[in-house]
């Protein structure tokens, strides 16, 4: 462990080798904060890097003293944030235990709710009416805390002068569903957002739907108990010190050697287009105009921005009308599975709000959050709804901006939003009686609104024709 006085100095020198230059483009801008490279620091002082990482309220603190005692004129950086940390620290939200408490940490995941920015009391000046002696109370927890007792003797009874607000956010990032394995549940993780990192110019990088990364330091949040008195269990929140949005562009996706000669090798193939189709569900019999018009899907069209600024959306809807037992379910989970990026939501089992955006009371910061649905989650990726004939039509109807708009507009309570919903919908659904009356036209027995119908692309009857043979 290095001395505190020890820290700062070295946080000094280490500032005025690597970052003395970009200090001042950084002051003539009015940034708050100066981002430090953790590779920077591990090349300048090894033992300091393990410091930060092992105590980081202390080695952040005297980085931000370090910051004061530079003497810059106009200078208003008074926080240190840390980006670019080794990979040792960043853990999955599912791996995260009580050992963890106190470090510094990194975790990915889906922003799904984002709260009102709220101001926060950080510190409070109070008077002893008896003495006239200021006392300074620094405001740490959920409770606003006030002094006890005077250096004089009095108890209670104190006037409040001023206090010291910062705006303050709370988010909840979900868990990548890459990552997961199977049907696991993707587990969930509050993080809290203060001063600069709640700019409106940082918000686009917070808005529910986007993936991100977070640094920061993990600490535990007492819970109250009906009784009254405090829980021995705790929640944890994540006290964020940096955020970096992760574009998931497949472009950006990495491709070894390997891969990379497989993929040239294909392409020379002539009957590419016929190997691939007939990839996609391959212990499913027949279905090959299907199976082609997924593909397509899967590989999407170009959106297209017109002159005047009108837009066509480059995702086809997709839209499966068949008999029972015809493995419309089936081709569905094997897309879901094969998409880069994809949710699989069934009819009855999902509402308006799961499928496109709700929003929700927040218990942290008492006011409104947003909470992303299905459809914004899976932007730019594939969204698989099954049972589509089984939901109500009031939850059917959210969905007709989300397919032809591609966005999501929620006007609710004091919240009103535009979240991007550029996602491409599969969708399965059985015919007005269960199953295909073959002396009715096709067309009168899909039983879905024709707006609905419209926003769909490729619809394909699927007749199941009892087969002696």
């Amino acid at each position: 462990m290095i001395d505190i006085n020890e820290q700062v100095e070295k946080f000094k020198d280490f500032i005025e080798e690597y970052y003395k230059e970009g200090l001042y483009e950084l002051i003539s801008k009015g940034a708050k904060s100066l981002v430090i490279n953790f590779t920077d620091l591990v090349k300048h002082d090894p033992s300091l890097a393990e410091q930060l990482l092992q105590d980081p309220i202390n080695a952040i603190r005297a980085g931000e003293i370090s910051l004061e005692q530079l003497n810059l004129p106009e200078n208003n950086i008074n926080r240190v944030r840390i980006d670019n940390i080794p990979e040792s620290q960043k853990l999955m939200i599912r791996d995260i235990r009580s050992e963890n408490l106190s470090k510094f940490i990194s975790v990915e995941g889906i922003v799904r709710q984002a709260s009102d920015v709220r101001p926060q009391v950080v510190s409070a000046k109070f008077e002893c009416p008896s003495c006239g002696n200021v006392l300074n109370i620094l405001q740490v927890g959920t409770q606003f805390r006030e002094p006890y007792r005077c250096s004089c003797g009095r108890k209670g009874k104190f006037r409040l002068l001023s206090k010291d607000l910062v705006d303050a956010q709370r988010l909840v990032i979900e868990e990548v569903p890459e990552t997961l394995e199977g049907a696991e549940q993707p587990k969930r993780l509050s993080i809290f957002l203060k001063e600069d990192l709640v700019e409106p110019k940082m918000e686009h990088r917070t808005t529910p739907g986007i993936r991100i990364r977070v640094n920061g330091i993990l600490e535990e949040v007492p819970i109250l108990a009906k009784t009254g008195g405090q829980s021995t269990t705790y929640n944890i929140i994540l006290q964020s010190n940096y955020i970096t949005p992760v574009e998931e562009h497949f472009e950006e996706l990495g491709i070894s050697k390997d891969e990379e000669k497989k993929i040239k090798d294909l392409a020379k193939n002539p009957k590419v287009y016929d190997l691939l189709a007939s990839s996609i569900a391959p212990s499913i019999f027949g279905h090959e105009k299907i199976k082609e018009a997924l593909l397509l899907q899967l590989f999407g069209g170009v959106k297209k921005i017109r002159e005047d600024g009108t837009k066509t959306r480059g995702d086809m809807h997709v839209l499966l009308v068949g008999d029972p037992g015809a493995a419309k379910s089936s081709l569905l989970m094997y897309i879901s599975k094969a998409a880069p990026k994809a949710r699989f939501v069934s009819g009855k089992g999902s509402t308006s709000a799961g499928i496109t955006a709700s929003v929700v009371k927040d218990e942290f910061l008492r006011g409104w959050a947003l909470e992303a649905g299905a459809l914004v989650l899976a932007n730019r990726g594939i969204v698989a709804i099954d049972e589509l004939d089984k939901m109500s039509p009031e939850d059917r109807s959210a969905m007709h901006e989300a397919l032809e708009q591609q966005q999501i507009t929620i006007s609710k309570a004091n919240i009103q939003a535009t979240l991007r919903a550029e996602t491409t919908v599969l969708a399965a659904a059985n015919p007005k009686l269960g199953r295909f009356d073959p002396f009715a036209p096709i067309a009168a027995q899909i039983d879905l609104p024709p707006t609905l119908i419209n926003r769909f692309d490729l619809i394909f009857p699927i007749r199941d024709i009892p087969n002696r043979e």
